[in-house]
């Protein structure tokens, strides 16, 4: 079996080198612009898996391949971008890597597998469990082990969260609202943020502590 795997973030390409010792016959592709008809043509891959993938695949290859994307809701709730900081956020603690076909439609496509995915904790701690419910969800799929199915419920859809957003504009919410909001934003993402006299705090990671928000930060 042919495999293609898309993917540029390090811990989605540590995933690769793990299942490529399981999987000999997968190719690594990082490089968007390199995503091409051509490219996918030529190399005629059973399926094509994005776990992590922040650009829009041509609709040639979604069309004539089997395109497979893990996307971190219980769909066809919060389809769209940034699924984990949307549902953080609504302080949603359980959620479903939900692994599905792609088509031309937004999340909209058959649903092959899904894993319980907790969402409590730092963000490390989440993607230490995105990647290995990603690790479980194409071992089956590449083994046969699924059964396909369309999207049934209520959809709900969401965008993408922009840098400009991450700007936590008042300390009037509750401790448990400013927590999640400063833990969706840990690295890799775009940290929240306080502005106050000229300055900027830069909020690294959060923990609850009693009755006190203790942080790690930087003042600009």
């Amino acid at each position: 079996m042919n495999i293609l795997f898309c993917a540029y973030r390090d811990w989605n390409i540590s995933l690769f080198q793990q299942l490529s010792k399981k999987f000999t016959n997968m190719t690594l592709l990082s490089n968007p612009k390199k995503l091409t008809t051509k490219f996918v043509t030529n190399l005629n891959p059973d399926y094509i898996f994005f776990p992590d993938w922040s650009w829009i695949v041509p609709q040639q290859i979604v069309e004539n391949f089997t395109c497979v994307c893990i996307h971190e809701s219980n769909l066809p709730k919060f389809r769209g971008g940034s699924p984990i900081q949307n549902q953080i956020i609504r302080n949603i603690k359980k959620t479903k890597s939900t692994a599905f076909i792609m088509n031309n439609g937004l999340d909209t496509g058959d649903i092959l597998l899904q894993k319980t995915l907790s969402l409590e904790g730092n963000m490390n701690e989440i993607i230490d469990r995105i990647t290995q419910n990603n690790h479980d969800l194409i071992t089956k799929i590449i083994q046969g082990k699924f059964t396909r199915k369309k999207q049934s419920g209520k959809f709900t859809i969401f965008k993408r969260r922009q840098p400009y957003e991450s700007e936590l504009k008042s300390l009037n919410h509750s401790n448990q609202y400013i927590y999640n909001f400063i833990r969706m934003l840990q690295d890799p993402y775009p940290n929240a943020f306080l502005k106050i006299d000229g300055h900027k705090i830069i909020f690294k990671s959060a923990k609850i502590k009693g009755k006190n928000i203790h942080f790690e930060g930087v003042i600009e």
